[in-house]
């Protein structure tokens, strides 16, 4: 059965499974998926947060996309494909399909991290919706983890596409601003706040001496192409 009962309001492993018709043979390896390394740190009697299932994830959710876009756009160049399972993978999206099954009311999370809001951040949400991934992968193999995200790709890339969030918003601005006779754009860290587990980067996108953008995230690559995207914005080249 499974090994910890509701507290507080949070929602425990087996009605989490039971709201998402999801069937493990192994309680601890769902509860697994669902605990962070905070939770870890308060409460030594439990064994081990997702990380490893969050790292399995992510390769399962690679290879899946890359044969649900091969088989669904048969007439989609290499190059285009390659931007979609970006798009479909992206930290920002894999968030979105968390909240979707309300994930974070069945995270497993230390005090501070509640606090913080952690039952809400994109991150977050999106290493713990891989950790899933991967332990419904362990639980039932290819068919099973297919059948899973297969769906949110399906509702996500035809908007992806519309929106053209497949774009690299980077490439796009340096297509821009050498068009223009500027140059590259230059990205410079601003600031970097946080513990390490959840660090906040700022950066800055500067073309010909001007500031057009600016942009956070978990990581540098992420903030450069929030702040890539948020000069593409100003610059009326993306809606």
């Amino acid at each position: 059965m499974e090994p910890n009962a509701n507290n507080g309001g949070q929602e425990t492993v087996a009605e989490f499974a039971q709201r998402l018709g999801l069937h493990f043979s192994d309680w601890l390896l769902l509860s697994r998926a669902l605990t962070h390394r905070s939770y870890i740190n308060e409460h030594p009697e439990a064994i081990e947060d997702n990380e490893r299932l969050e790292f399995l994830g992510d390769a399962v959710l690679d290879f899946i996309s890359g044969a649900w876009l091969y088989n669904r756009y048969p007439e989609m160049l290499e190059g285009d494909l390659t931007r979609m399972r970006s798009a479909l993978v992206y930290t920002e999206q894999l968030a979105v399909f968390g909240r979707e099954i309300e994930l974070g009311r069945a995270l497993r999370l230390g005090r501070g991290e509640l606090q913080g809001g952690g039952r809400d951040r994109s991150p977050l949400i999106c290493d713990a919706f891989e950790a899933l991934v991967g332990a419904i992968f362990l639980n039932g193999g290819i068919d099973a983890a297919r059948a899973f995200v297969e769906p949110f790709f399906e509702r996500a890339a035809d908007e992806i596409l519309i929106n053209r969030r497949d774009e690299d918003p980077k490439s796009k601005l340096q297509e821009w601003a050498q068009g223009q006779g500027l140059g590259s754009p230059r990205y410079e860290t601003t600031s970097a706040v946080g513990p390490d587990h959840q660090k906040k980067f700022e950066v800055s996108v500067t073309i010909g001496g001007k500031v057009y953008g600016k942009g956070t995230g978990p990581n540098k690559q992420t903030a450069e192409k929030a702040a890539a995207r948020a000069a593409l914005v100003e610059l009326d080249l993306l809606v």
